[in-house]
Protein backbone atom coordinates (compact mmCIF):
# COMPACT_ATOMS: atom_id res chain seq x y z
CA UNK A 1 0.00 0.00 0.00
CA UNK A 2 2.77 2.58 0.71
CA UNK A 3 4.71 1.60 -2.63
CA UNK A 4 1.26 2.09 -4.67
CA UNK A 5 0.74 5.58 -2.90
CA UNK A 6 4.25 6.85 -3.16
CA UNK A 7 3.49 5.93 -6.80
CA UNK A 8 0.44 7.58 -7.08
CA UNK A 9 2.26 10.38 -5.46
CA UNK A 10 4.88 11.00 -7.82
CA UNK A 11 2.22 10.76 -10.58
CA UNK A 12 0.75 13.65 -9.38
CA UNK A 13 3.64 15.28 -8.59
CA UNK A 14 4.69 14.62 -12.06
CA UNK A 15 1.62 15.47 -13.44
CA UNK A 16 0.89 18.98 -11.81
CA UNK A 17 4.11 19.96 -12.42
CA UNK A 18 3.21 19.67 -16.18
CA UNK A 19 0.26 21.15 -16.08
CA UNK A 20 1.86 23.93 -14.24
CA UNK A 21 4.57 24.33 -16.39
CA UNK A 22 5.03 27.39 -18.37
CA UNK A 23 6.01 27.57 -22.05
CA UNK A 24 9.77 27.00 -22.77
CA UNK A 25 11.75 29.08 -25.42
CA UNK A 26 12.65 27.50 -28.91
CA UNK A 27 15.72 25.18 -28.46
CA UNK A 28 18.29 26.43 -30.27
CA UNK A 29 20.63 23.07 -31.11
CA UNK A 30 18.61 19.85 -32.31
CA UNK A 31 17.61 17.95 -28.77
CA UNK A 32 17.40 14.34 -30.97
CA UNK A 33 21.12 14.15 -31.27
CA UNK A 34 22.78 12.15 -28.89
CA UNK A 35 25.57 14.14 -26.82
CA UNK A 36 28.53 12.80 -25.09
CA UNK A 37 29.97 14.96 -21.98
CA UNK A 38 31.72 17.62 -24.11
CA UNK A 39 28.68 18.49 -25.95
CA UNK A 40 29.92 16.91 -29.39
CA UNK A 41 27.70 14.62 -30.88
CA UNK A 42 28.47 10.87 -30.52
CA UNK A 43 29.58 8.89 -33.74
CA UNK A 44 26.79 6.83 -35.40
CA UNK A 45 29.67 4.01 -35.17
CA UNK A 46 29.11 4.50 -30.65
CA UNK A 47 25.44 4.59 -30.86
CA UNK A 48 24.92 1.46 -33.28
CA UNK A 49 27.32 -0.87 -30.73
CA UNK A 50 25.75 0.91 -27.95
CA UNK A 51 21.98 -0.49 -29.18
CA UNK A 52 23.57 -3.69 -30.48
CA UNK A 53 25.05 -4.75 -27.46
CA UNK A 54 22.22 -3.68 -25.44
CA UNK A 55 19.91 -6.46 -27.42
CA UNK A 56 22.80 -8.73 -27.91
CA UNK A 57 23.07 -8.90 -24.04
CA UNK A 58 19.28 -8.68 -23.14
CA UNK A 59 17.95 -12.23 -21.70
CA UNK A 60 14.62 -11.20 -23.07
CA UNK A 61 15.36 -11.22 -26.81
CA UNK A 62 16.80 -14.76 -26.30
CA UNK A 63 14.19 -15.87 -24.70
CA UNK A 64 11.54 -14.96 -27.43
CA UNK A 65 13.30 -16.37 -29.89
CA UNK A 66 13.49 -19.78 -28.06
CA UNK A 67 10.09 -19.92 -27.13
CA UNK A 68 7.89 -18.42 -30.15
CA UNK A 69 10.23 -19.16 -33.18
CA UNK A 70 10.30 -22.94 -32.94
CA UNK A 71 6.56 -22.46 -33.31
CA UNK A 72 6.80 -22.03 -36.83
CA UNK A 73 9.49 -24.75 -37.67
CA UNK A 74 7.71 -27.98 -39.09
CA UNK A 75 8.25 -31.34 -36.94
CA UNK A 76 10.05 -32.79 -40.10
CA UNK A 77 11.85 -30.26 -41.22
CA UNK A 78 15.15 -31.46 -42.89
CA UNK A 79 17.42 -28.53 -41.12
CA UNK A 80 15.62 -27.57 -37.90
CA UNK A 81 18.83 -25.30 -37.57
CA UNK A 82 18.78 -23.74 -40.63
CA UNK A 83 15.06 -22.79 -40.42
CA UNK A 84 15.33 -20.73 -36.89
CA UNK A 85 18.48 -19.67 -38.67
CA UNK A 86 16.40 -18.51 -41.62
CA UNK A 87 13.28 -17.23 -39.45
CA UNK A 88 15.45 -15.34 -37.10
CA UNK A 89 16.93 -13.14 -39.80
CA UNK A 90 13.78 -12.67 -41.37
CA UNK A 91 12.29 -11.42 -38.13
CA UNK A 92 15.78 -9.42 -37.84
CA UNK A 93 15.09 -7.76 -41.32
CA UNK A 94 11.58 -6.81 -41.16
CA UNK A 95 12.10 -5.53 -36.87
CA UNK A 96 15.29 -3.45 -38.63
CA UNK A 97 12.76 -1.89 -41.75
CA UNK A 98 9.93 -1.44 -38.65
CA UNK A 99 11.95 0.30 -36.49
CA UNK A 100 14.16 2.98 -39.28
CA UNK A 101 10.65 4.09 -40.29
CA UNK A 102 9.16 4.39 -36.88
CA UNK A 103 12.67 6.44 -36.00
CA UNK A 104 12.46 8.39 -39.18
CA UNK A 105 8.55 9.16 -38.38
CA UNK A 106 9.32 10.35 -34.71
CA UNK A 107 12.31 12.39 -35.58
CA UNK A 108 10.26 14.34 -38.03
CA UNK A 109 7.58 14.21 -35.46
CA UNK A 110 9.68 15.70 -32.88
CA UNK A 111 11.39 18.15 -35.40
CA UNK A 112 8.25 19.62 -35.95
CA UNK A 113 6.82 19.85 -32.18
CA UNK A 114 10.25 21.54 -31.44
CA UNK A 115 9.31 24.34 -34.28
CA UNK A 116 5.77 24.73 -32.50
CA UNK A 117 5.64 25.81 -29.30
CA UNK A 118 2.10 25.89 -28.99
CA UNK A 119 1.69 21.80 -29.89
CA UNK A 120 4.26 21.04 -27.83
CA UNK A 121 2.91 23.21 -24.64
CA UNK A 122 -0.29 20.98 -24.90
CA UNK A 123 0.85 17.84 -25.48
CA UNK A 124 2.79 18.78 -22.38
CA UNK A 125 -0.74 19.61 -20.66
CA UNK A 126 -2.31 16.53 -22.06
CA UNK A 127 0.24 14.11 -20.89
CA UNK A 128 0.23 15.99 -17.88
CA UNK A 129 -3.28 15.52 -17.40
CA UNK A 130 -2.79 11.73 -17.97
CA UNK A 131 -1.15 11.46 -15.56
CA UNK A 132 -2.82 13.11 -12.88
CA UNK A 133 -5.34 11.11 -13.94
CA UNK A 134 -3.86 8.19 -13.36
CA UNK A 135 -2.27 9.50 -10.02
CA UNK A 136 -5.83 9.50 -8.93
CA UNK A 137 -6.72 6.06 -10.23
CA UNK A 138 -3.94 4.09 -8.86
CA UNK A 139 -4.48 5.90 -5.59
CA UNK A 140 -7.80 4.90 -5.40
CA UNK A 141 -7.53 1.14 -6.74
CA UNK A 142 -8.36 -1.64 -3.90
CA UNK A 143 -5.73 -3.97 -2.88
CA UNK A 144 -5.92 -7.23 -5.00
CA UNK A 145 -7.69 -5.74 -7.84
Amino acid sequence: TVVKLLGAAYLLYVGVGMLLARRKPAPTSDAATPVAPAGQPLPYRKIFLQGFFTNVLNPKVALFFLAFVPQFISHDAPSKMLAFIFLGALFDVNSMLWCAVLAWFSAKAGHRLRQSQGWSHWLNRTVGGMFVLLGIRLALVEQGS
